[in-house]
């Protein structure tokens, strides 16, 4: 008996479902981009896996952390409101698929 507070089972297996249900992102930055990619042009998953911004296997999300200067479209990815739009008023698009 805990005198009133949550059982531990309780607590353990909130813990257990929760950590199952989310979804680790790597982040890249539209800094980011713009170092690695100061041309524009199309970006995959692929294209940022080479140049090393993240690891392959994990799923990719764009924060809108700087500035875009150049057309970049984007493919494969999930982004912020703010990254689509900084890359959108660039000139570029961002797809999911």
């Amino acid at each position: 008996f805990e005198g009133g507070q949550l059982p531990l089972y309780m607590r353990f297996r909130s813990c257990v479902a929760s950590r199952a249900v989310q979804k680790e992102y790597q982040v890249v930055n539209v800094a980011a981009l713009a170092e690695l990619f100061p041309q524009g042009g199309e970006i995959t998953v692929a294209d940022l896996v080479a140049k090393g911004a993240v690891r392959d296997g994990y799923p990719v999300k764009v924060l809108g952390d700087g500035e875009v200067s150049a057309a970049y479209t984007i493919k494969g990815v999930k982004a912020s409101a703010s990254a689509k739009s900084k890359i959108e008023a660039a000139g570029g698009s961002i797809s999911e698929d």
